[in-house]
């Protein structure tokens, strides 16, 4: 089977790699990428997560200066996907993101953290329910941004005004709440109901239990689902200690990744074409399904973004084996051909 290069929407950092950490280089950005390139990723936006805004600033700059000078980073990276700061800090909402950075939407913090960026902000994440939320995905949608709503306390009512505003997509659905919530109305049922939003699903096992995962995915209708990762510097790397933007996480054997003596997930070690073949093996997409929730379908949700921009990304296709492994992968003139995997 061939197919168009995947698209991971949401991806903190990979193989040792941490995209928050202020101080990434092009070096390390390339064996990121190039770990990426493996698992059939040819497009992603590096995820940038809550922070105070003089961090942000330090940790957007120092991305992109490693995106521009790294070789796959022009190929492989349109732009980049900030998840708060603009997120609910209460408990159960908030994962893993620093509840005393989060702010009030601020449109003006976006427009100073894009200055002097070589590519933009293309995907937002929020919840719209914090003071000026709904007002600032509308502006965002405006200039063209994929705005995402993610940790977030919403409503149907809530939900409704922000897909009126422009919301397009729910960021990792499913996460990012509470354990306890109201058993019908809840921000679950809202962003489900909702079908202006397309959803990203992180389809690892941990984040999401198979079966629930496919009511999730059945309730929101496969063309409107997305495989994403949430990947963070643990994912392609040896179980053990990290640092994830400024914080410890540990990688655990059974690929869960968490603060040490945590209980909620901080991020995955999850990659993309185990996500393919998770969903895949657990009937809830044929392959030529499943390769579309972290394909094109991912792509339709930025293409709109994308062509604000004007940016177009490079022709890409995986050579996948009748095991859904990735035998090939090309993009732009950069070809990768990886050899089948020892029998077990």
């Amino acid at each position: 089977m061939r197919t168009p290069g995947l698209v991971d929407l949401q991806v903190n950092g990979f193989a040792g790699v941490d995209f928050n950490s202020g101080t990434i280089t092009a070096a390390e950005l390339d064996r990121a990428l190039e770990a990426m390139l493996a698992t059939g990723v040819t497009t992603c936006l590096p995820t940038i997560i809550t922070a105070h805004p003089h961090e942000l600033a330090a940790r957007f700059t120092a991305l992109d200066k490693a995106v521009s000078e790294s070789r796959l980073g022009p190929l492989m990276c349109p732009g980049y996907h900030l998840e708060g700061p603009f997120l609910n800090p209460t408990g159960g909402y908030a994962g893993c993101h620093p509840p005393e950075a989060m702010t009030a939407a601020d449109a003006g913090l976006i427009a100073k953290l894009e200055q002097g960026l070589a590519r933009p902000i293309l995907m937002v994440t929020l919840a719209p329910e914090v003071a000026g939320g709904i007002a600032l995905v509308a502006a965002l949608a405006r200039l063209g941004k994929v705005v995402a709503i993610g940790h977030a306390a919403v409503d149907f009512e809530i939900v409704a005004a922000a897909a009126d505003a422009g919301a397009t997509l729910s960021t990792h659905l499913g996460n990012g709440l509470p354990q306890q919530m109201h058993k019908l109305v809840n921000p679950l049922f809202a962003q489900l109901a909702e079908d202006r939003l397309m959803a990203g699903f992180i389809a690892d096992g941990i984040h999401i239990h198979p079966k629930a995962l496919k009511s999730l995915i059945r309730a929101k209708g496969l063309e409107r689902s997305i495989l994403v990762t949430d990947a963070v510097v643990a994912a392609g790397a040896e179980p053990g200690r990290y640092s994830f933007a400024g914080m410890p996480v540990d990688l655990a054997a059974d690929g869960s990744v968490r603060q040490p003596g945590g209980v909620s997930l901080a991020g995955s070690a999850l990659k993309l074409d185990d996500a393919v073949r998770n969903v895949v093996a657990w009937a809830i997409a044929t392959p030529e399904g499943a390769v579309a929730m972290a394909s094109t379908h991912a792509l339709a949700a930025i293409a709109g973004a994308l062509a604000k921009a004007g940016i177009a990304l490079p022709e890409s296709e995986i050579a996948w084996s009748p095991e859904l492994r990735v035998r090939s992968v090309r993009v732009g003139d950069i070809t990768r051909e990886f050899a089948a995997p020892a029998a077990a």
